[in-house]
């Protein structure tokens, strides 16, 4: 049934709620046969999903999508396989449901606990990217949730063609389909309502660019989890291993330059910049990336700067691109770098090339980031890299969820009090 009006969509949010109560009594087994029943189905029922997919995609390509967004549209045989392997490493991942978090003994005799318990239904409203019909799915299923999912219209027949997957591998567990809830209708309107289903939905997380996250946050009257929007910068230290430094600038931009955790901006420090910039930029170029240099950077590079070498301006710094394009600035200390990421950053991923534990030490203290990192590539920020399987998205705020958010994010918990006939006098 396409979902048209807001009386639809309330009735996806009873059917979600309902199967919540059942998803939170389910065991362990039964939630891991239903995801590795989706593993397989993932790998071996592939056609009508890449076909969906050639679909949206060739629709999207000819109304003018931008390229970052075409690459998280996409889907191949080879990432059907990868998001199986993530679905298959949720299944054997601990059951965070009825976990003890701690225990104490009063000294009346009462034994309090903390037990870890399922948020009850997660909304997601996100754009391009399929597989996060899956990664949500997933992660909700194994941690008790029911969800309610709306993708993007550019992806609409590719997540039809994957939510059918999903309520397949539920049925063959004898596990009701209504544990995942999808929202068919690309209609705009539609996104208002959910936004307003506060009694259905626990909590929403939107994935997509700074336009929703921030349509999001200031319209949804249920917790939300608002980030993602990555402005992300690597800094090269003066005692970095200039080798090192080459090659994690460079994975750190070009591995997926459409992805949040990709480097936005190089800060070099002023006595390695003569020496360590024009390798990194001859890296960088050869690959592609667009760099917008400040005046010191394109100095340095001199007339020998290749053509990608551009002035930056103003708003190139706290600029995320998405895409192979990156901007670059001399500082001359490591305080410089601090404030430039202070002021310019998202709190998404940082990092520093350093052999300098002092230095390492600080740069580790001072960022406030989600993620912070010495001496690897930011590209790491990710659930799966995390161990956590997958993620439901990456959280820059500072409370209940920060960073890449995996089974433990999607729970609460509840009070265990066990007494022997006390009363409180």
């Amino acid at each position: 049934m396409t979902t048209k009006t807001v009386q639809d969509l309330n009735a996806l949010g009873q059917a979600a709620r309902k199967a919540a109560r059942k998803l939170a009594r389910l065991s362990t087994e039964d939630k891991n046969r239903v995801l590795i029943n989706l593993a397989g189905l993932l790998r071996s029922d592939q056609a009508d999903v890449l076909a969906a997919n050639q679909q949206d995609y060739r629709e999207a390509k000819a109304d003018g999508l931008e390229e970052s967004l075409l690459d998280r549209l996409l889907l191949t045989g080879e990432r059907l396989n990868g998001t199986a392997d993530e679905v298959q490493r949720v299944a054997e991942l601990p059951d965070p449901v009825g976990e003890v978090i701690e225990t104490a003994t009063m000294p009346n005799g009462l034994v309090t606990s903390r037990r870890r318990v399922p948020l009850g239904v997660v909304g997601s409203i996100y754009e391009s990217r399929p597989n996060v019909t899956v990664d949500i799915f997933g992660l909700c299923l194994k941690s008790g949730n029911a969800c309610i999912l709306r993708g993007g219209k550019e992806a609409i027949r590719s997540n039809t063609a994957l939510v059918a997957l999903l309520r397949r591998a539920l049925s063959d567990a004898a596990v009701t389909e209504d544990a995942v809830q999808f929202v068919d209708n690309p209609d705009r309107s539609l996104v208002d309502a959910m936004l307003k289903m506060n009694e259905y939905i626990d909590l929403l997380v939107p994935r997509g660019g700074a336009s929703l996250v921030k349509f999001v946050a200031e319209n949804a009257t249920m917790p939300a989890v608002t980030g993602g929007i990555g402005v992300c910068h690597t800094y090269v230290d003066r005692s970095a291993d200039l080798k090192m430094a080459v090659e994690i600038v460079h994975n750190a931009k070009v591995r997926r330059p459409s992805i949040c955790n990709a480097l936005d901006t190089l800060l070099v420090h002023s006595e390695v910049a003569a020496e360590g910039l024009p390798l990194i930029a001859k890296k960088l170029t050869a690959s592609g990336v667009e760099l917008h240099c400040d005046k010191r950077a394109l100095s340095i590079l001199g007339p020998d700067a290749p053509d990608t070498a551009l002035p930056a301006n103003e708003e190139d710094w706290g600029k995320e691109f998405l895409s192979l394009t990156a901007a670059v600035k001399v500082v001359d200390s490591l305080d410089d770098a601090l404030e430039h990421i202070e002021t310019y950053g998202s709190g998404h991923s940082e990092a520093i090339i350093t052999e300098d534990d002092a230095a390492a030490t600080r740069f580790l203290d001072e960022v406030d980031a989600a993620a912070v990192y010495v001496n690897a590539s930011t590209q790491f920020t990710d659930g799966g890299q995390f161990g956590l399987g997958a993620e439901v998205g990456i959280s820059t705020q500072k409370y209940h969820a920060r960073g890449p958010m995996g089974l433990k994010e999607l729970t609460s918990y509840k009070w265990i009090i066990v007494g022997k006939g006390q009363i409180r006098p």
